[in-house]
C-alpha cells in the first residue's frame, strides 16, 4: 500500500501534463501543415507542368493568358500573367509613337515587365512558403519543450521520493521517472518529422524559384525578340 501511494505521488506532474499537451498540439499542427504543403506543392507542380506545355507550344501570347486562369495554383503561370498585363500596358503606350520615342518606351517597357516580373516571382515565394517557417520552429523548440518537461517531472519524482519515509527504490522512483521521460520522447515525435519536412520543402521551394528565374529570362528575351524590340 505505501508503495502504491508513493508510486500514485510520483506520477506525472500538472507541469509535465502541460508539457505533454502542448507537444501533442504542435505535433498535430506539424502533421496538418506537413499535407496541407504536401498537396499544395504537388498541385503546384502539376499545373506549371501543364502551363510550360501550354506555354512552348501555344502560337500567341493571347492564348495563352486566356488559358493560363485555368493555372492559378501554378507559380510560373502566376508570374508570366503578371508580366503579361504589364506587357500590354506597354504595347498600348507604344502604339502611334516613331522614333526615339518609341524606343525609350520600348527600354522603359522591357524594365517595367522586369520589375513586375520579380515582384510576382517575390509573391510566389511568400505564398508557397507560407507555414513553413513554422515548421522549424516545431523542430528547433519541441525537443528543448519535452526536455524541459522531462527534468521537471525527475525533479518532482526525487522530490517526492526524499519525503517518503519509506526505503528507496527503483520500484519506488521509476514509474515517475519513465512517465517524465516520455515528455523528451513526444517532443522528438513531433520534431523529427517537422524537421524533415521542412528540409524538403525547402529543396522544393528552390526548385520553384529556378523555375521562376528561368521562366522569367526567357519571358523577357521572347519580348525583347519578337515584340518590345
Amino acid at each position: 500500500m505505501e508503495n502504491s501511494a508513493v508510486t500514485s505521488h510520483l506520477g506525472v506532474g500538472l507541469i509535465v501534463n502541460i508539457v505533454l499537451w502542448l507537444l501533442v498540439l504542435a505535433s498535430v499542427a506539424s502533421w496538418t501543415i506537413i499535407f496541407a504543403k504536401w498537396v499544395a506543392f504537388k498541385q503546384a507542380r502539376k499545373e506549371t507542368q501543364k502551363f510550360l506545355d501550354l506555354f512552348w507550344n501555344a502560337k500567341s501570347l493571347d492564348s495563352i493568358f486566356n488559358a493560363s486562369k485555368d493555372y492559378s495554383n501554378s507559380p510560373v503561370c502566376n508570374i508570366f500573367r503578371a508580366g503579361f498585363l504589364e506587357f500590354q500596358k506597354v504595347s498600348s503606350k507604344v502604339k502611334g509613337k516613331e522614333g526615339a520615342a518609341a524606343s525609350d518606351l520600348l527600354l522603359n517597357g522591357v524594365e517595367n515587365v522586369e520589375r513586375s516580373l520579380r515582384r510576382s516571382s517575390l509573391a510566389e515565394v511568400i505564398r508557397l512558403e507560407r507555414l513553413v517557417p513554422f515548421l522549424a520552429s516545431i523542430a528547433s523548440v519541441a525537443p528543448f519543450i519535452g526536455l524541459f518537461g522531462t527534468v521537471i517531472g525527475i525533479m518532482d519524482a526525487f522530490s517526492a521520493l526524499s519525503s517518503n519515509t519509506g526505503a528507496a527504490s527503483i520500484q519506488v522512483v521509476g514509474p515517475g521517472i519513465s512517465e517524465a521521460l516520455m515528455a523528451t520522447a513526444v517532443g522528438l515525435f513531433a520534431a523529427i518529422p517537422a524537421l524533415m519536412a521542412y528540409n524538403q520543402a525547402s529543396v522544393r521551394m528552390r526548385h520553384f524559384r529556378a523555375d521562376m528565374d528561368n521562366f522569367s529570362s526567357d519571358f523577357v528575351n521572347i519580348l525583347k525578340r519578337n515584340y518590345l524590340g
